[in-house]
């Protein structure tokens, strides 16, 4: 699907390792190149020509993104470094303002380590409570779980709406009616699901929802923060400078701007932002119902095969993702990632950042398969064939 829009596929490659991130398709590098080479300016600060061009640029992405995740105002959107600013922005700078001794936030085990993190900070700091919503037995996360694991002190649910490892999808929709209902925040992290599902921030009545270009065909560097226009207003920057300031004087006093940009201080990455708007705009091109079709067909095809072979250990093969996590029995993962690199293929190897969801799958470290768009049933057929003949691994890897 769309191969030919990424030149690196040119080479001999199977690449399969897009939950970590995506490749980049020439629409999205040209039109950086374009920012590097014809009207390069910073933004919001100059009057001439090419400053205009960039802030037109620029700003409409905000558009893009609203657009995008069904958001009410452009006001809602800010741009971050990434999914990992975005979402220390709101357990630090929003929530850890709010949230008193004994409040309770929720999550789960198989959250990536940006979702857990800033709250065991806040957890030491304010001395809150975190607490893990329990997985079921194919190490998902079901709505009742969800239901029965709130309690009086629970005032945060957060969750990724696409687990990076297990590759569960969460149903944010009635995820987000239960805390609309119950009076609690809801906290989506959309990085393994903003370009492969379709996402309604309204719909799902979500707080806040934090995602990277870098997993959706887009540049590094850049990634967004949405939160509802309120919540956004009452939000602390973590950081001050030029650009997010509307005065300050030398008897200490100072006023900031308005919510998003008082929380975006400094020169953003501008060329990332502007590949993001036309990373948007591809994936629309194609769409991201067709983009998730296209990815589990090929998983469930992979699952089929995999379940063939008697040395491979599978440990997610119910999720309706494109991602797919095994092992090959008595293998430590990072050799056979070695030994699929010999034959070009790239994968993952690891605890994936999510290093406390070793208490249920009672193992550290698993082997990745993510899809995305541009993978093909013929990469698929590679893999299951190099992974038949796996009896050979430590030729290869020794």
């Amino acid at each position: 699907m769309n191969r030919d829009e990424f030149p690196i596929l040119n080479q001999e490659l199977i690449y399969l390792d897009n939950s970590a991130t995506t490749l980049k398709p020439k629409c999205v590098v040209d039109k950086m190149v374009d920012y590097y080479t014809k009207y390069t300016s910073n933004i919001h600060r100059g009057d001439y020509h090419n400053a205009i061009k960039t802030n037109q640029e620029y700003d409409q992405v905000r558009t893009i993104v609203k657009n995008f995740i069904h958001a009410r105002d452009e006001r809602e959107i800010v741009y971050t470094s990434g999914a990992t600013e975005s979402l220390n922005m709101i357990a630090l700078g929003f929530f850890g303002q709010l949230l008193k001794k004994g409040d309770e936030v929720l999550i789960t085990k198989s959250e990536h380590a940006s979702n857990v993190l800033p709250w065991l900070v806040l957890e030491k700091k304010k001395k809150i409570k975190v607490n893990y919503i329990p997985l079921d037995e194919n190490h998902e996360l079901t709505v009742d779980h969800v239901l029965n694991s709130i309690t009086p002190e629970t005032k945060v649910i957060s969750i990724a709406h696409i687990s990076n490892v297990v590759g569960d999808i969460r149903d944010i929709e009635k995820i987000g009616k239960i805390c609309k209902e119950k009076g609690l925040y809801f906290v989506v992290d959309a990085a393994q699901s903003v370009s492969h599902i379709p996402v309604d921030v309204e719909k799902a009545n979500v707080s806040f929802l934090a995602f990277s270009a870098h997993k959706m065909a887009g540049p590094t560097g850049v990634g967004i923060l949405y939160g509802k226009k309120a919540l956004l207003d009452k939000m602390e920057p973590l950081k001050y400078g030029g650009g997010m300031n509307q005065s300050f004087e030398s008897d200490s006093s100072y006023t900031l701007k308005e919510a998003p940009i008082k929380l975006e201080a400094g020169t953003p990455p501008i060329a990332s932002v502007i590949g993001l708007g036309e990373a948007i705009k591809f994936i629309e091109s194609i769409g991201v119902s067709k983009i998730h079709e296209h990815e589990y067909k090929l998983k469930q095809y992979l699952i089929q095969e995999l379940e063939k072979l008697p040395n491979i250990v599978l440990y997610n093969k119910n999720s309706k993702s494109g991602i797919v996590t095994f092992n090959i029995r008595g293998v430590f993962s990072q050799d056979t990632s070695i030994y699929l690199n010999h034959y070009n293929i790239a994968i993952r190897a690891g605890n994936h950042c999510a290093k406390i969801l070793k208490d249920d799958l009672n193992i550290n470290n698993t082997c990745r398969i993510s899809i995305y768009l541009y993978n093909t049933k013929e990469e698929m057929d590679q893999v299951i064939e190099v992974l038949k003949n796996s009896k050979d691994i430590f030729k290869v890897v020794i």
